[in-house]
C-alpha cells in the first residue's frame, strides 16, 4: 500500500471492488450487502481510512460545523457552558469551532468575520463587554444563517436569545442580604451597555425600594469586574465616610478579590462587617473562606439548550426566531460569607 492518505480507490483495489461499491457502503447505503458492507468497513479500518470530510461536505454544500463565540475561555461559566454545547453538537453530528473576544469588541468582530468566512452552519454567542454595535452579528441573519445568544445577549439582534432571569435573581440576592440584617448594600455592576448588568442592577436597586433601603448611587461601583476592579472597588467603598455593610458583585470574580482585600489589607472581617455574594458560582466560591454565596447559572444547561435550538434551526425543524427568550432556572447559592452570626434578622 502506498504511503499517504487512503482513500476509496485503494480500498477498492485491496478489494478488487467497485469504488462506487465501497463508497456506498461506506455510507451505509441499502443497496450494498450486509456482509459485504462489514468486509469494507473492515478493510477500511485495517487499512487506515479517514473519511474526506470538507469534500463530503461541499458536495452536500453544508460544513457540518458552527461557531461558538465567548469573552472568556478560562471562566468556569462559559468553559461549563462550552460542554454542554460540544455534547450536543456531537450527538447530532456537527464539530464545534470555538473563539474567545477577551470582552474586546474588536477581537468580536475578527471572530465573526473568521467564522462567516469558514461557512459554519450557525453560531452561538455570548456578547463582549465593549460592544455596542451589531453589524458584525447582522451578516448571518441577512445570509440566514441561523444564530442564538446564550447569557449576554443583544435585543437589538433578531435571534433567539438563552438567559437566567438576572432582574428576578439579583433581586433575590439583594432580599437575602437585606434579610441578613444589612442596611446599605452597595453593587459591583458591569458596563451598562450589557443588558446583564441593566437587568442586574435594576433588580438591586428594585429590592432596596422594596424593602425601605435607601438607594445610594456612591455605593455602586461600575467596571470590568475583573480582579483589580474588585480590588479598587472594594477600596473606594470602605473610603467612604459612611461605608457599606454589605456587597452584592456581579460576579464572582470580583466579589473573592474584594474578599481577600478585606482579609488581608483591613481591619474588617467578612460576613460580620460586611456580608458579600457574587454571581456565578465558580468553583472557587466554596473553597474560598469564608464560603461565597453565589448564584448558580446552570452553565452547562445553558449551553445545551441554546445548542439544540441552533442545530434546530440549522435543520429546519423549527423556523429561525426573532427576539425570542428562552429563561433558564437559577438558584441562590447560600453560603458562609452573607450570613450574620449576629444579627437581628429581618423577615
Amino acid at each position: 500500500m502506498k504511503k499517504g492518505r487512503v482513500t476509496i480507490h485503494d480500498i477498492a483495489k485491496h478489494l478488487k471492488l467497485d469504488s462506487s461499491t465501497i463508497s456506498r457502503a461506506l455510507n451505509d447505503s441499502p443497496r450494498v450487502k450486509e456482509k459485504t458492507k462489514e468486509r469494507i468497513k473492515q478493510v477500511a479500518k485495517e487499512l487506515g481510512y479517514k473519511p474526506n470530510v470538507m469534500a463530503a461536505n461541499l458536495r452536500t454544500q453544508t460544513s457540518k460545523t458552527i461557531g461558538v463565540i465567548v469573552p472568556w475561555i478560562s471562566r468556569y461559566f462559559f468553559s461549563s457552558a462550552i460542554s454542554g454545547i460540544e455534547e450536543v453538537a456531537y450527538s447530532k453530528g456537527y464539530n464545534v469551532i470555538i473563539c474567545q473576544s477577551h470582552d474586546e469588541y474588536d477581537r468580536e468582530v475578527a471572530n465573526a468575520y473568521t467564522l462567516f468566512a469558514n461557512r459554519v452552519e450557525g453560531i452561538l454567542t455570548s456578547v463582549a463587554m465593549d460592544t455596542v454595535k451589531y453589524e458584525h452579528f447582522e451578516q448571518f441573519i441577512e445570509e440566514g444563517i441561523p444564530m442564538v445568544f446564550f447569557d449576554r445577549h443583544a435585543p437589538e439582534v433578531k435571534a433567539c436569545s438563552v438567559v437566567i432571569d438576572d432582574f428576578n435573581t439579583a433581586y433575590k440576592v439583594t432580599a437575602h442580604l437585606i434579610k441578613q440584617g444589612n442596611d446599605r448594600i452597595a453593587h459591583f455592576s458591569g458596563p451598562g451597555n450589557l443588558n446583564i448588568y441593566k437587568d442586574r442592577f435594576n433588580g438591586y436597586k428594585k429590592a432596596l425600594e422594596d424593602y425601605g433601603k435607601v438607594f445610594d448611587p456612591a455605593l455602586v461601583f461600575e467596571s470590568r469586574l475583573l480582579i483589580e476592579d474588585g480590588i479598587e472597588g472594594i477600596k473606594h467603598l470602605l473610603s467612604l465616610p459612611n461605608r457599606p455593610d454589605a456587597l452584592f458583585s456581579s460576579n464572582d470574580l470580583a466579589a473573592i478579590a474584594a474578599m481577600k482585600y478585606i482579609s488581608q489589607h483591613t481591619e474588617f472581617s467578612v460576613p460580620e462587617d460586611i456580608s458579600v455574594a457574587g454571581f456565578s458560582n465558580s468553583p472557587s466560591a466554596s473553597i474560598i473562606e469564608p464560603g461565597l454565596t453565589t448564584v448558580d447559572q446552570s452553565g452547562e444547561e445553558m449551553g445545551k439548550i441554546a445548542a439544540k435550538r441552533l442545530i434546530d434551526e440549522i435543520k429546519g425543524e423549527i423556523d429561525k426566531c426573532t427576539n425570542e427568550i428562552i429563561t433558564v432556572n437559577s438558584k441562590i447559592i447560600v453560603r458562609e460569607s452573607s450570613v450574620k452570626k449576629v444579627a437581628k434578622l429581618v423577615k
